[in-house]
């Protein structure tokens, strides 16, 4: 019998930066800019950062291995928020972070737990609307549509290796 596997502790993340690139960023630095696409990912090591949407507040991060910018190295689109230093932030920074998380499967494990709670707290988050609101004539009943959508959402370009350019004959 397999011994059931611990959750990656923040400490084995830190761990894994070991002789990483680390930045210091002052009070009010942008990490990450909504809308560009960086390939980087950070690991805080020690502050604040706040997540932005806009200029709407969406996140404050304080735990020290706490990742962020793997949305956009995993989807490969630009980012979705901008990543501002709250308080004095000093983060690991991986410029190449597909290579890192490839070289770290237990780090990109622990990445799709992470990213698959965060799914799973919004889809069940939008099922309670849909209850709530359902059968209201107001834009409460897109929720369904949206469900449906993150539910059935494949996307064909995903590869597990290096990129390869389709046969133009096929």
């Amino acid at each position: 019998m397999v011994a059931p596997r611990k959750p990656m502790a923040m400490a084995s993340i830190l761990d894994s930066c070991d002789g990483a690139q680390r930045q210091e960023f002052a009070p009010g630095a942008i990490l990450i800019s909504e809308g560009e696409t960086s390939g980087r990912l950070y690991v805080l090591a020690e502050g604040t950062v706040e997540v932005l949407r806009g200029e709407t507040p969406v996140a404050v991060i304080a735990g020290a291995g706490s990742i962020f910018g793997e949305m956009s190295v995993l989807l490969n689109r630009p980012h979705t928020a901008t990543v501002r230093a709250a308080t004095p932030v000093g983060a690991f920074v991986f410029d190449d972070a597909e290579s890192f998380l490839k070289s770290h499967p237990e780090i990109a494990f622990f990445l799709g737990r992470l990213l698959a709670e965060r799914l799973n707290a919004a889809t069940t988050y939008l099922v309670d609307l849909k209850r709530q609101f359902e059968g209201h004539g107001s834009h409460f009943g897109m929720v369904g549509e949206v469900l449906e959508t993150l539910i059935h959402q494949q996307h064909e370009e995903f590869t597990t290796g290096p990129e390869e350019k389709a046969d133009p004959r096929l």
